[in-house]
């Protein structure tokens, strides 16, 4: 993968456009969730550290081509200024009048954040009008956004063919990680697919199962594969019009060689709340009256056990309902012994996905992974292995 980054750019006394994702969690206007903001801060610190003009480029919500004050990134800026450690101006829009003024007053090392993009029609068209106008506010472009290059929309795509362009360092290190877990990964790799539906994950089991040693389904999309299987599964949560899909994916496996790793023994109740009344049992004893909420200690054993020969592993969902107790033991314990193999030095293990990312923080060993993107849809996207806008515009010959 050939992309441009920091190090090659010469940045003093230059404007450079960041597009960062700045699409934070907010309350009463007070950002609940710096993650993303601290994700960014490198690459908006560098730039201005080497003597760079930098203007934020950022997205908030879906005010959809109008202007919505509470859609507003200028109570960004103190969150912003607080990871920075400078100060951070702001202007009250992203092209224009108000925006080329605000530019115009930037001095060498100055930080300024432009309002949100969505606020016009053209972000989200990909207006190649708009990207022009964005385009004449830089001499530089920088995408650092990657939970955002999915989508081809003028800040993120349009403008990207329009100036010289590099990927930050945040951009950089999910490229980096990415391409090592699933573009040239060191073999045998594992990957596991958890979570509540096949229906939402079709596109990225079938491009995993032809590139893995190995799959593990988790979470009640385990359920449609067991029945599929001719398991009875009691009342357990499944996709009845997904059998099929999950038959071709199993298929699949046998044509390509991988092993799909199904729950053996599972841990049942007869009523999903907390701390419910369950028992552990082998997939074969599921009465009529009870529903799968997690994966046993056998199942979670095999896991360990493929893990030992493991090289590379990439994980997208939970194994059970992580969320209530006593229902994440499986995911927990399978978090566990990632976490262990790769503090060894035995695995590069890569996670994402708004539920993977709670239940690694729940199980306490997200720092211990190789690498968490924090990404979302165009993490799974890749995984999928869609070609994303963003990233592709970024790409050199």
């Amino acid at each position: 993968m050939a992309f441009r980054t920091l190090d090659d750019l010469s940045v003093k006394s230059k404007r450079v456009l960041v597009r960062a994702d700045l699409n934070v969690p907010m309350a009463d206007g007070v950002v609940t969730d710096t993650t993303r903001i601290e994700r960014q801060a490198p690459t908006i610190k560098e730039l201005a550290e080497k003597g760079a003009r930098v203007i934020i480029l950022s997205h908030f919500d879906r005010p959809k081509g109008k202007v919505v004050p509470s859609m507003s990134l200028k109570p960004l800026v103190q969150a912003l200024e607080n990871a920075l450690d400078r100060p951070v101006f702001f202007a009250g829009d992203c092209i224009g009048p108000a925006a080329e003024a605000a530019v115009a007053k930037l001095k060498d090392g100055g930080i300024l954040l432009l309002e949100n993009t969505r606020f016009h029609a053209g972000e989200e068209k990909n207006d190649p009008q708009m990207a022009k106008q964005l385009a004449a506010l830089g001499d530089l472009y920088v995408n650092d956004a990657f939970s955002a290059a999915h989508r081809a929309h003028a800040s993120t795509e349009g403008v990207a063919h329009l100036l010289p362009n590099a990927a930050g360092r945040s951009m950089q290190a999910e490229l980096t990680h990415l391409d090592k877990a699933l573009g040239n990964p060191s073999r045998p790799l594992l990957a596991v697919v958890g979570g509540a539906k096949v229906s939402t994950k079709i596109d990225l089991l079938q491009n995993l199962v032809g590139k893995v040693e190995t799959l593990v389904i988790g979470g009640a999309m385990a359920n449609t594969f067991l029945a599929a299987e001719g398991v009875k599964i009691g009342k357990s949560l499944h996709e009845p019009d997904h059998l099929e899909t999950a038959r071709k994916v199993i298929h699949q496996a046998n044509e390509s060689g991988a092993v799909i790793l199904l729950p053996t023994d599972v841990v049942v109740a007869k009523e999903f709340k907390a701390n419910a009344s369950h028992r552990t049992i082998g997939i074969a004893d599921i009465a009529p009256d009870e529903m799968v909420l997690d994966v046993g200690p056998q199942t979670i054993k095999a896991f360990e056990n493929r893990l030992v020969a493991t090289k590379t592993l990439v994980w997208n969902g939970p194994f059970g309902a992580f969320e209530t107790k006593p229902f994440d033991a499986g995911t927990v314990a399978a978090a566990k012994a990632v976490a262990v193999a790769t503090r060894a030095g035995n695995l590069l293990s890569v996670a994402g996905g708004g539920d993977t990312v709670a239940a690694l923080a729940h199980a306490g060993v997200e720092a211990d992974f190789t690498y968490v993107s924090t990404a979302g849809g165009a993490f799974l996207e890749w995984l999928e292995g869609k070609e994303l806008p963003g990233v592709a515009a970024l790409m050199t010959k």
